[in-house]
């Protein structure tokens, strides 16, 4: 039977699956990722190291799994939402992307805020005016990159490239357009007005397509760069965590999946739409439906940098013990207790995005003291995300969402002790996945709905299990109650000295 090829462009790797229907995984092959932060709050990744990854991994899952280029039906594309990426007119990238956890642009989030009304802003684009959107970081390039802004004749995101570098087709999907601030949620199409609002010409913003459209097919350069056959289909593709909530099997009101990637994604789904500044609002894969959600600026990304930059000596041991660096500074962390001894974190490391929508807030560590080591500061970044999450679902349920089953999936739900005090600190059960490879599946399985060989959203789960159910320890429901009080506290406390300036205090 034929074979679908998804491709994650992710914020720390960029990972290839091959699967067959109805439900065998042939292979997933992954490539590293190079995140920059060259100034404070500041993310970008270069899309030619994305596309060079992707002809390494496409070349290697077909040679690996004994599969011929005219076998794969389809391909679909997800990638991490909304980066922004830039082409001049003759196809050439203008810059590095600037990725959907940047904060430089707290200054023309600011500016947008007082040229519109707010209330009408979030009615119109479904989403509130916030740093995501891509016309704050145009905005942001006009007034410091002008030389850059002037040229730019295409804006899409990082899957979008992707498709636009195997097909030749400029487009962008719905969910990007949506969450980047462009399209216009009572009409389902891009919005001239909302196009102007940004500061971008209109020829600037391609066509929009749905997740599950053909746009075209593999051309015969990008043929000879991946291996892969001239003429194969290839999809819209979908934002990341809309692709991985589908293959967790999210499909109801009230179903809740946490996903552990890069960043750490709180998502619902919801028959209807009720736009809150708060989160993020995109369209569910399943048409009819939508998904509310929220995105933290970092996750994954933080745990790398702390592992890299300050565990190191750490290193030897965990490979003499057959473990991860993160595996091994798991276990010192578990040797300490809930609360990690009045060690607190704030995670806000890239400024954070939802529900606070502040590029100016910082990373903390309060309460430290000499009784403090490695496990404890480990422990507390663990903490740290937990609570935030705890964030998330008071406002889900504040706003009115049903919140009653949760689901955790990607690399870091692998972590048994990080999903136990994600569990506790919720006191909520966590249903862990088995085989759920993330979102490149939900990507696969976009190019399965477009070229026809399934005509059911739902048939992406029949390759992911239910394993373990994580219950929370009651014992430390009080320890984490009153945690998560100073964690929301501590923030309120930092708050006016990171939004003076350190230079101002």
């Amino acid at each position: 039977m034929s074979c679908l090829l998804g491709i994650d462009i992710g914020t720390t790797s960029t990972i290839g699956i091959l699967i067959r229907l109805p439900d065998h995984v042939l292979g997933i092959v992954s490539r590293p990722v190079t995140l920059s932060s060259p100034k404070p709050g500041w993310t970008e990744e270069s899309p030619d190291e994305w596309w060079k990854n992707l002809g390494e991994i496409t070349r290697e899952l077909l040679q690996k799994n004994d599969v011929v280029p005219a076998d794969i039906a389809g391909i679909g594309v997800t990638g991490m939402l909304p980066a922004i990426v830039l082409l001049d007119d003759s196809g050439q990238l203008l810059r590095p992307s600037i990725q959907q956890s940047d904060g430089r642009c707290g200054e023309q989030v600011d500016q947008m805020r007082g040229e519109v009304d707010a209330d009408a802003f979030i009615r119109q684009a479904g989403n509130g005016i916030n740093q995501q959107l891509a016309g704050a970081k145009i905005r942001w390039l006009e007034q410091y990159e002008p030389d850059v802004f002037a040229r730019i004749a295409t804006v899409f995101g990082s899957y979008d490239f992707i498709n636009w570098k195997l097909t030749g087709e400029r487009c962008i999907e719905q969910n990007w357009a949506l969450e980047a601030g462009l399209v216009n949620v009572v009409t389902d199409e891009i919005d001239d007005q909302l196009v102007s609002f940004a500061h971008l010409h209109r020829d600037a913003v391609p066509r929009l397509v749905k997740s599950d459209q053909i746009i075209g097919a593999v051309t015969e350069e990008a043929a000879r760069c991946t291996g892969l056959m001239a003429g194969t289909p290839v999809v819209g593709g979908a934002a990341d965590m809309i692709a991985s909530a589908l293959g967790a099997g999210v499909t109801h009101p009230g179903d809740i999946l946490l996903k552990f990637g890069g960043s750490v994604d709180v998502l619902t789904a919801s028959s209807t739409i009720r736009p809150d500044p708060r989160l993020y609002l995109d369209y569910h894969l399943i048409p009819g439906l939508y998904m509310p959600n929220g995105c933290m600026s970092t996750g994954g990304s933080a745990l790398n940098w702390f592992a890299d930059n300050f565990a190191g000596q750490h290193l030897a041991t965990a490979t003499a013990q057959g473990l991860s660096l993160h595996q091994y500074l798991d276990t010192l962390a578990a040797a300490q207790p809930a609360g990690s001894d009045g060690l607190l974190c704030l995670p806000y490391f890239l400024g954070e995005k939802t529900p606070l929508h502040d590029p100016l807030a910082r990373g903390v560590f309060f309460g430290l003291t000499l009784s403090h080591n490695g496990g404890h500061f480990w422990r507390a970044l663990l903490e740290a995300y937990a609570y935030a999450i705890y964030h998330h679902i008071e406002t889900l349920r504040d706003i009115g969402y049903p919140v009653t089953r949760f689901i955790v999936s990607d690399g870091g739900s692998h972590s048994r002790l990080w999903m136990q005090i994600v569990a506790d600190v919720l006191m909520v059960p966590l249903q862990r996945l088995s085989g759920h490879p993330g979102s490149c599946l939900g990507a696969a399985w976009t190019a399965a709905m477009g070229v026809g060989v399934s005509e059911d959203w739902n048939g992406a789960s029949e390759f992911v299990h239910f394993s373990e159910v994580i219950m929370p320890n009651p014992d430390n429901e009080v320890c984490y109650r009153e945690g998560y009080r100073l964690f929301r506290a501590l923030y309120e406390s930092c708050k006016p000295l990171t939004h003076r300036g350190f230079n101002e205090i």
